[in-house]
């Protein structure tokens, strides 16, 4: 993809903001707002990402994500296992271990998350720019 948008992704993107702006739809019924709500919150992304890598344990998760907390981790792998991304294996070892790792339906999900991933890490700087370049203008304004 070269970064310009086409005519027919126009008309695709029209198509979907007149199913996210549907007043007679709920949030939960919209497929946008649904998915997005969940893959999109500040934690998901980052654990997909990881266990795109390979199977993780719990403590092993939270290593990889060190500014995530104990409760935030138990819930994020509880909801993505629960939307089927991602599956839950517990191993009969004392203690028991556990294991978390991405179903069919989350490895499907990894393209378009890498082509997101990646986007950000290499605009990054500019859009941190941007942002500044913005403050500085909000500042200049209010004086």
């Amino acid at each position: 993809m070269d970064g310009h948008i086409t005519p027919q992704m126009r008309a695709i993107f029209t198509d979907m903001m007149a199913m996210v702006t549907d007043r007679t739809m709920d949030a939960g019924s919209c497929p946008v707002r649904d998915i997005m709500d969940h893959i999109g919150d500040k934690w998901s992304s980052l654990l997909l990402f990881a266990l795109a890598a390979r199977p993780h344990r719990f403590g092993e998760l939270k290593r990889a994500v060190p500014d995530i907390s104990q409760r935030m981790l138990t819930q994020s792998l509880r909801d993505l296992q629960r939307d089927g991304l991602i599956s839950r294996h517990v191993f009969a070892t004392v203690p028991p271990s556990v294991e978390y790792r991405l179903t069919p339906l989350g490895e499907s999900l990894m393209p378009a998350l890498f082509g997101l991933m990646s986007w950000a890490n290499a605009n990054h700087t500019r859009i941190r720019a941007s942002r500044a370049a913005f403050d500085v203008q909000r500042v200049e304004e209010a004086v």
